[in-house]
């Protein structure tokens, strides 16, 4: 009787951990796919959005894009790159002593995750805090300037400083416990940080990306210990954890726990492609309606909705997958198929497959360029102008001169004339 109340237990513990897991994939590739729409450049035809007034954001100018955007070159290497990193990394735990490897990743996640950790917070802090409550909160700014010319500034407040030191905190209680809870904080924060970072100039290069990767997971898991090994030894924040019984964790409090986990990769890199889907839905909806703020979020998101349903379906058949044959499961597998068949299937029932395949982030890289190219025209024209108008200056200040001279010397022989005529006279 026993026995089969700890089976049902552990079963319904381990079905926890599978909402669990899934739950804490969800949450930063939503979040950070809508923070990514603040990285797009903003159209001509969009009005500049007013300024909110809260002392909490840094930059007042909407049109900085903060995004880092791949190529389809960098996708097609990245699976290579990727597999050199793995295989190092599984040499080093083999034939080195893991635990000083540890040291130093821990060292150096803790130093980047403190960062994360920061900003996640402050990106929560923002939207829980209406602006009201945050009048009496004075703004500091320190300004770095290079002959006169501003090169860069930082703004902080108290709420900033505040943030810091519990990320701080934070970071010395994971380096010293290797809390799991910790440890999830930290691949939540990297996870929302690097899918609001990181972005796909196409549907090109993010189905070159999620399609090299569906065979790199595949030969990494499937044919080679590699990337268990390295997910096992590998003690950083890199992947979310969940105890595989929450029940018995928290009533037995057994000394040793088993947890189910998820590598960040599994994460990010469907979660940069559902993000790039979801500013597709704003370009798409923008050009068919420019009205309003660009950058609201009220607007059509029929991309976005069907990647994230198929992402989760795509985890879900994972982690079904995995309970009933009981070993490891490349997430990837069948992630990538889902994502990429989901923006398929939504172009060609919206017959805009044609429209998906021609959008690319290289058109607002290139109205960027144009207006700088345009800017430095014009300040070049603007020099040219200066340096003609200072000649003409110049030549009519010679001009004046000249004639001012001239006009000494008749005085001055109008002078000499009479006193030459009275010598004359007297002579006679």
């Amino acid at each position: 009787m026993e026995t089969a109340v700890e089976s049902s237990t552990k079963e319904l513990g381990l079905y926890i951990a599978y909402g669990a897991i899934i739950t804490m994939a969800v949450a930063p590739i939503y979040a950070g796919s809508l923070a990514s729409i603040g990285g797009m450049k903003r159209p001509a035809n969009a009005a500049k959005a007013k300024k909110s007034g809260s002392p909490l954001d840094e930059s007042d100018d909407e049109d900085e894009s903060v995004s880092e955007s791949l190529s389809s070159g960098d996708a097609y290497m990245f699976p290579v790159i990727g597999s050199c990193v793995l295989f190092s990394m599984y040499l080093a735990f083999k034939f080195l002593d893991k635990k000083y490897i540890n040291y130093v990743l821990t060292s150096y996640f803790s130093v980047m995750g403190c960062a994360a950790v920061t900003k996640t917070f402050l990106m929560v802090f923002k939207k829980i805090t209406p602006v009201s409550c945050l009048k009496n909160v004075a703004k500091y700014k320190v300004t770095i300037s290079k002959r006169s010319k501003n090169v860069s500034h930082i703004s902080f407040t108290v709420i900033h400083g505040f943030l810091i030191v519990a990320s701080l905190v934070l970071t010395a209680y994971y380096s010293y416990t290797k809390n799991w809870i910790a440890s999830n904080i930290f691949g939540l924060s990297f996870s929302i940080n690097a899918i609001q970072l990181l972005s796909l100039d196409s549907f090109k290069t993010g189905m070159i990306l999620l399609s090299g990767l569906f065979f790199y997971d595949i030969f990494w898991v499937f044919y080679t210990p590699v990337m268990v090994s390295v997910a096992t030894n590998f003690d950083a924040p890199i992947k979310l954890l969940w105890p595989r019984d929450i029940l018995e964790f928290l009533f037995a409090q057994a000394e040793t726990n088993r947890f189910t986990m998820l590598g960040l990769g599994d994460i990010v890199i469907p979660g940069i492609f559902v993000a790039l889907c979801l500013r597709y839905d704003r370009h798409m909806s923008w050009k068919r309606n420019p009205v309003g703020q660009f950058r609201s979020l009220d607007f059509s998101k029929p991309y976005f909705t069907s990647a994230m349903v198929a992402y989760v379906l795509g985890l879900g058949t994972t982690m079904v997958v995995m309970h009933f044959f009981k070993a490891a499961q490349p997430a990837l597998l069948y992630l990538s198929p889902a994502c990429i068949l989901s923006a398929l299937i939504t172009a060609a029932v919206r017959s805009e497959i044609k429209e998906l395949f021609e959008y690319t982030t290289e058109e607002e890289k290139e109205e960027e360029k144009k207006d700088s190219k345009k800017s430095k025209r014009s300040s070049k024209a603007v020099e040219e102008i200066t340096l003609e108008e200072d000649k003409e200056e110049a030549q009519e200040a010679l001009q004046l001169e000249e004639i001012e001279l001239e006009e000494e010397e008749e005085e001055e022989e109008v002078k000499k004339t009479p006193s030459s005529k009275k010598r004359n006279k007297s002579k006679k």
